[in-house]
């Protein structure tokens, strides 16, 4: 995981330099706070991997002189397909569109996210599809 953290965090710096550069120059509020936000979702993310990486027995990516059959292993399993996450989103979108469109939609939303909770959980626990 060190190098996806060297990434992220040079996205960081690459981030938090231009801020104080666009912040001084252009005087103008809204781009530097996007950039200032840049710059945390890269040092987020990138501190949490560092974090990681010191107490982590080094991976056969992390090493450049590893060959392709260290990096081999057992992919493990994958869940199934499922309609949760499809009808977590519609409910989602609902939500959203009660703050455009009026308070009304909030019912359906509400109702569709907290089905999708209620069948994603069922679903994990049982297995297979509910």
């Amino acid at each position: 995981m060190k190098v996806e953290a060297k990434i992220l965090l040079g996205l960081g710096v690459f981030f938090g330099v231009m801020c104080a550069v666009y912040w001084n120059w252009s005087l103008e509020n809204a781009g530097g706070v996007m950039m200032f936000a840049g710059m945390l979702l890269g040092f987020l993310p990138g501190g949490y991997y560092y974090w990681w990486s010191r107490r982590m027995a080094p991976r056969a990516e992390d090493d450049p002189n590893a060959t392709q059959a260290q990096g081999a292993g057992v992919v493990g399993a994958f869940p199934g397909t499922s309609i949760w996450p499809f009808t977590l989103g519609m409910g989602s979108f609902f939500t959203v569109l009660a703050l455009v469109f009026g308070i009304w939609l909030l019912v359906p939303g509400l109702a569709l996210i907290v089905w999708a909770l209620f069948g994603g959980v069922a679903e994990s626990r049982r297995g297979g599809k509910v």
